[in-house]
């Protein structure tokens, strides 16, 4: 199974984050594609079979500047991902109260107008609890995986 990992990031963490999901994945057999800068014409090339968008959150709620292009651009030219199974890893810091991983809800509230449909909850990783999040992200990783397959 092909599986597209889309990554936002304020300060690296979220794409350190990304390229470790690629990489447990594709040590769990799936085939994966991870470009921080990717454009929509490069993931629908790679044309995946799963996503996953793993997204910090910045400012009062928002997308990255780094993944605002696209999202934007997904938004706009809405392919045709309709039964995508996915996933959604937010990173942010819970201090910030409401806001916290918004930038994952952004991305939960795109799924679902694209018909992608989440195999598991997203994981909210916090910042302010946390200093390894590659390694807490392990399990929530796993489990995507196995869901994937079922």
């Amino acid at each position: 199974m092909r599986v597209a990992i889309l990554s936002g990031t304020v300060y690296g963490t979220a794409e350190d984050v990304a390229r470790h999901a690629a990489s447990l994945l594709g040590s769990a057999g799936f085939e994966t594609w991870h470009d921080p800068r990717g454009q929509l014409d490069q993931v629908l090339a790679f044309d995946p079979q799963a996503l996953l968008v793993v997204t910090s959150t910045t400012g009062m709620g928002e997308l990255p500047d780094t993944f605002v292009g696209l999202y934007s651009e997904i938004r706009d030219r809405f392919p045709a991902w309709s039964g995508l199974p996915g996933g959604v890893i937010a990173l942010g810091d819970s201090s910030y109260g409401d806001t916290f991983c918004a930038a994952g809800e952004l991305i939960r509230e795109l799924y679902q107008e694209l018909g992608i449909r989440e195999v598991q909850p997203m994981l909210r990783l916090d910042g302010s609890e946390t200093v390894d999040q590659e390694t807490d992200a392990q399990p929530w990783l796993a489990a995507f995986a196995e869901a994937l397959r079922s």
